[in-house]
């Protein structure tokens, strides 16, 4: 038996808080905000497994890569699709509801996807759904201790393990939990940008409390951005699941523009159909681009998708007669802790699963609805590593040497979140990424970004405010996304530069970032630093 510390209580945490559980370990269950809410919570499309006959775990794995433009790890890939179905048959039995129709499990066609693999449940209430059924799950497990309104600060290391972690409890207080090992599952960071469909928690938390602690980071470049938010406040999610359908995208004269764009039109990779909705925006002053799903029928619209049905009303629209004005936003950092294919990072006593974690299973961009797959598989994964022997994985070995291509951007860019200047300003830096390290970027404006970045400081790490612990994560965070977007020469999946629009095949790889005496060391992921 072991004590271990699961910090995030998505579907990540909650799975492996219940199966650590399970296997006789004590476990503390830290989340920032009530337990049940994360980023799994909002996730509509659903879940993508080769559950059905007419498909095959083969057919999975070539539309995941795909869709990760050149740059997914396959061993990753292929654990993710082979083990996928096993995991959402558990999640089946911990009472998750996935919708039927006359023939089963219903299922969906969603963009990049060869075939409709989708699953979901209460329409567009996947995340909602699974979220709730695993909450109910950790509350019935005697051995799960949850500790609710506790924030990640950092991590403890003892001699270059991972011995537990410092949190802002809910009373204010800095406290430290020991662990035996310590499970990351604390989401994304979208809170990055200024406009983005995750909730407010999503401050990138884990990632840089692992990165100041020596952790290697990869892929941060790759950030994202759903083509479809609802252009109104809160910029609510209209799911990839309604183009599936056959929603289509028009320009504000009513034209569609997608066809020109792309082979599959609204279905083409998340990718592209957002820079073609960014650039359409351009075109006509700003104005948001329109989705018209007029064609669908209201009763369809109303039943498959009552989320979006709300949050359209809500802004006083009605999508069953008029097309809904929708722009890209900051939606999945594929990025993350770089781990092996059993969760494990290169710090001993660390893992990472879900959005956290960078797998290699997405590549430069994400396949829809493989999110809380991903989730799903390396929770139980790392559950089922614990205990074992900690050995370096292949793609976390230590370097031999940097790579040429990065090395220009290690002096020019400062990474200390402690340098003096002008205290960060949220906002300010939420613009500041959308402007310049967002759906379009160049050299010119990462430069930019970069040199006011390096003018911010941010708040004293022994704070005892919620809101300042973040903002210092964000401006690390902030600095090392774009020290990557400026690395990477190139446009790649989710990353575009108009300055290098042309994908070049000797890129092909990903790049680690590793913090050693408060520096920053760029390497290829294949040879990345453990510390």
């Amino acid at each position: 038996m072991a004590s271990i510390l699961v910090i995030g209580s998505g579907l990540g945490g909650l799975l492996a808080a219940v199966r650590a559980a399970d296997a006789g370990h004590r476990v503390v269950l830290v989340t920032k905000s009530v337990l049940p809410e994360s980023n799994t919570r909002y996730a509509q499309g659903g879940i993508a497994a080769a559950l059905f006959r007419d498909d095959s775990v083969d057919a999975h794995v070539l539309d995941t890569l795909r869709a990760g433009a050149g740059l997914c790890d396959p061993a990753a890939v292929r654990v993710l699709c082979e083990e996928g179905p096993a995991r959402v048959r558990d999640l089946i039995r911990f009472g998750v509801d996935f919708d039927r129709d006359e023939s089963g499990v219903a299922r969906g066609l969603e963009a990049a996807h060869s075939r409709s693999r989708v699953v979901h449940a209460g329409g567009d209430a996947t995340g909602a759904a699974v979220e709730a059924a695993l909450v109910a799950t950790v509350r019935r497990r005697a051995a799960i201790e949850v500790r609710e309104h506790t924030m990640l600060v950092d991590l403890i290391l003892d001699r270059g393990e991972v011995v537990g972690a410092r949190v802002l409890g809910p009373n204010g207080g800095q406290l430290s939990l020991a662990a035996d090992a310590v499970i990351l599952a604390t989401g994304g960071a979208g809170a990055l940008y200024t406009h983005t469909t995750n909730p407010s928690v999503a401050t990138g938390d884990g990632v840089a409390a692992a990165w100041r602690a020596g952790a290697s980071v990869a892929d941060l470049e790759f950030y994202q951005f759903h083509p479809t938010a609802l252009a109104v406040p809160g910029t609510p999610l209209v799911s990839e699941a309604v183009r599936g359908e056959g929603a289509v995208l028009r320009d504000q004269l009513g034209e569609r523009f997608m066809q020109g764009e792309h082979p599959d039109a609204e279905l083409a990779p998340r990718d592209v159909v957002a820079r073609a909705i960014a650039s359409q925006m351009q075109r006509q002053g700003g104005a948001p681009a329109l989705l018209d799903a007029t064609a669908l029928g209201r009763e369809l619209l109303e039943t498959r998708f009552p989320t979006i049905t709300a949050a359209c009303r809500a802004a006083g629209l009605d999508w069953a007669v008029d097309p809904i004005p929708v722009a890209p936003a900051a939606h999945y950092w594929m990025g993350g802790i770089e781990t092996d294919d059993w969760g494990r990072t290169s710090l001993p006593g660390l893992f990472a699963v879900g959005e956290v974690a960078r797998t290699g299973a997405h590549g430069a961009n994400r396949l829809a609805s493989n999110s809380l797959l991903e989730a799903a598989v390396f929770a139980d994964r790392a559950v089922r590593a614990l205990g074992q022997p900690w050995r370096a994985s292949a793609t976390l070995d230590n370097a031999t040497r940097p790579h040429p291509l990065v090395e220009p951007a290690v002096t020019a860019i400062g990474t200390s979140s402690a340098n003096l200047g002008t205290l960060v300003n949220r906002e300010t830096l939420q613009q500041l990424l959308w402007d310049h390290a967002g759906v379009h970027r160049s050299g010119v404006g990462l430069k930019h970004a970069a040199s006011t970045l390096a003018t911010w400081s941010a708040p004293d790490p022994t704070s005892l405010d919620v809101a300042a612990v973040e903002d210092r994560n964000l401006l690390d965070l902030a600095r090392l996304l774009v020290t990557a977007a400026l690395a990477r020469e190139e446009s790649r999946g989710a990353h575009y530069r108009s300055d290098f629009a042309a994908t070049r095949p000797e890129l092909a790889r990903s790049v680690s970032q590793v913090r050693r005496s408060h520096s920053l060391t760029l390497v290829p992921a294949k040879e990345a630093i453990a510390c």
